[in-house]
């Protein structure tokens, strides 16, 4: 007789290579095969539907189940299809042709997956831009993209009126939730498919008659620009498609990993459903979440602005199996002092990227909310979102990692010559696959620089172990040098995360008259959590070799400033420093 522990599989009981190949084996939902995409022969996922027209249909079937919930503004799946089948034979009508740039300027509202599914289904090119950006900001990627059309909001349409007349190519604008103001120099978006709540009693129009391919042209998302000006990275449906599936082969492969088969769909069990807390504008708002949630099913729940305990409130009414963001917005679930009052048994997974985690915040999430795992992930615009997927026991044995790459994407590290270097060595991250966008809008020089024989070429500092499984070390142009040293930010950042008291943390170069620069940090504490500048301090120097301790520790008020990616604004925190 065995004793329960020895019962237990070793892991894990499968390796990454064997998971993967037996779950994209011949006849199964993930089959791979190979394709020529711009010329070059990549792997791509044989099941993935062809078009974004296509996981449109596939997620209208399912019917009355609930898509978009905001407030008190509830769409199923069918009056949300119905309103953007409407709204996209008005875009017709107003003369929207394929190739055309539709952009979107609209915080988080259900009217942004009608806009954006609308303006696919005319074969235009949707234009998500950032709702974070000022006015000026704004008229650039309406002017760089040469959009005809433009749907925003209320607040939006504020912030950019008297910006427009510079915007030559824009034909019609669309103002969703514009209330009682008149304006005729627009078109109230409610006045084409109703309110939110009305769109189930729009008629059930046929769907535009628009030939559409895969690797037709079909997005422009622009990257954070936190240097110089955002450039426009142009995707086609093959690259969002892609996402639906990577979206489910990582849970099926934690499975495996485990020596379990991977549960089979079971429409009797509850709906899933996720906390939006992240922009629909941004890549993995759209293509890691939106989509795939269209596509299977998903509820998706969402708040105009972050508040923890309304987080939670929701996740009790609406029984939500997913959230996160970033990972301060999983400490803050953990750590609220409410957290008891309320039942967040649903959640099933607590996925987060764009910063790097605490090594405990794997087994704290595991105690919170033992139903639930943890997940984080790397990916990028250029990259239509997820790249790399790590959850479950792979994450809790390799914390600092981002995980290895979904099955149909290939990673490297190369040297500054281009060279590929081998298990473990630092260099720069590169990545192909049939995520990979095809360059940049109107930028070939750019396009040359990034997107080389197939592979983006990231930017980003990276190892890759002997499974595969990939450490983000740095960005290339963030990593400081000291007196010839190199310190890399993602390894203090990791450290100060262990100290038990900081909640938020991150390393900036601080200017030195003879060594260049040196390290400083910037830290948030956990609420009713102390630490001194010597303690931290002292704490990374029992860790780290002396010339990588920071020299200064600032205490922040509050989460640390990021961009709509979620990427910490280490320029912002740069100016701390350079005041002192």
């Amino acid at each position: 007789m065995t004793t329960q522990d020895s019962a237990k599989p070793a892991w894990p009981a499968m390796t990454i290579a064997d998971a993967h190949a037996f779950l994209t084996a011949p006849g199964i939902m993930f089959e791979m095969e190979e394709a020529v995409v711009h010329g070059h022969k990549i792997r791509v996922w044989k099941n993935a539907p062809p078009t974004i027209r296509d996981a449109f249909l596939i997620g209208r079937a399912h019917g009355d189940k609930t898509f978009l919930v905001l407030d008190e503004d509830r769409a199923t799946f069918e009056s949300f299809a119905r309103a953007a089948i409407t709204f996209a034979h008005d875009l017709i009508a107003q003369g929207v042709t394929k190739g055309d740039r539709v952009a979107i300027i609209m915080r988080n509202l259900p009217e942004w997956p009608v806009a954006f599914y609308g303006a696919a289904l005319t074969g235009a090119i949707i234009t998500p831009l950032n709702a974070w950006w000022t006015g000026e900001e704004l008229e650039y990627g309406l002017q760089d993209s040469g959009a005809k059309i433009a749907v925003m909001d209320a607040g939006l349409y504020a912030r950019l009126k008297d910006h427009l007349p510079n915007c030559k190519a824009l034909e019609r604008i669309y103002v969703a939730r514009l209330g009682d103001a008149g304006d005729a120099s627009v078109l109230k978006f409610e006045d084409v498919v109703g309110k939110v709540n009305d769109w189930k009693t729009l008629p059930n129009k046929p769907l535009p008659d628009v030939a559409l391919d895969t690797d037709d042209d079909a997005t422009i998302f622009y990257t954070s620009g936190t240097t110089g000006k955002p450039k426009g990275a142009l995707g086609t449906h093959r690259n969002m498609m892609s996402n639906i599936m990577a979206s489910g082969i990582s849970g099926a492969r934690t499975f495996m990993r485990r020596g379990e088969m991977p549960p089979m769909p079971d429409p009797t069990l509850p709906q899933k459903g996720t906390l939006l807390s992240v922009p629909f504008f941004h890549a993995t708002g759209c293509h890691a979440i939106m989509s795939p949630s269209l596509f299977a099913g998903a509820k998706i729940v969402m708040m105009h602005k972050w508040d923890a305990e309304l987080a939670m409130q929701l996740i009790e009414r609406e029984r939500l199996t997913g959230a996160g963001g970033v990972p301060t917005i999983a400490w803050q679930l953990i750590e609220h002092p409410n957290r008891a009052k309320y039942d967040l048994s649903s959640l099933e997974g607590v996925s987060y990227g764009g910063a790097p985690s605490a090594p405990e915040l794997v087994r704290k999430i595991r105690e919170a909310f033992p139903k639930s795992q943890a997940g984080n992930g790397w990916g990028m615009t250029e990259t239509s979102a997820t790249f790399t997927h790590h959850a479950g026991e792979d994450y809790e044995h390799r914390p600092s990692s981002c995980g290895p790459a979904i099955p149909v994407c290939e990673l490297k590290v190369v040297d500054p010559e281009g060279r590929t270097l081998g298990v473990n060595e630092v260099g720069e991250l590169c990545g192909r696959g049939p995520n990979v966008v095809k360059g940049y809008w109107n930028k070939p020089e750019a396009t040359a620089d990034t997107f080389r024989d197939g592979w983006v070429h990231t930017g980003d500092l990276a190892r890759i172990d002997e499974e595969g499984f990939c450490f983000i070390i740095d960005r290339a142009k963030d990593m400081l040098i000291r007196g010839g040293e190199n310190i890399y930010c993602v390894e203090v950042e990791n450290v100060l995360y262990e100290h038990p008291a900081i909640m938020d943390a991150a390393i900036v170069a601080v200017p030195h008259r003879t060594l260049g620069e040196e390290a400083g940090a910037v830290v948030y504490l956990k609420p009713g959590m102390t630490a001194s500048e010597d303690e931290i301090r002292q704490f990374v120097g029992a860790k780290l070799a002396a010339f990588k301790v920071p020299v200064k520790v600032v205490f922040w008020q509050e989460t640390l400033p990021r961009n709509a990616n979620g990427k910490i604004l280490k320029v912002e925190l740069k100016k701390v420093f350079a005041e002192a």
